[in-house]
């Protein structure tokens, strides 16, 4: 599978991200970010809300 450009840097690749939803079922590609650290570009769906352009940071 190829992964698809940032169109927002232009230089990292948008990975997808899974997660579980709240009745434990798997949800697949809930989101999707840029590998490009600098970039942090994310493109997310939470509860049939789609949102983008925040960058995510590390949970501490």
């Amino acid at each position: 599978m190829e992964l698809p450009k940032c169109m927002k840097c232009g230089e990292g690749r948008l990975v997808p991200l899974s997660d579980y939803g709240t009745d434990g079922a798997s949800v697949l590609f809930k989101a999707w970010v840029c590998v490009n650290p600098v970039c942090g570009f994310s493109l997310r769906i939470d509860k049939g809300q789609v949102t983008f352009g925040k960058k995510l940071e590390p949970n501490r």
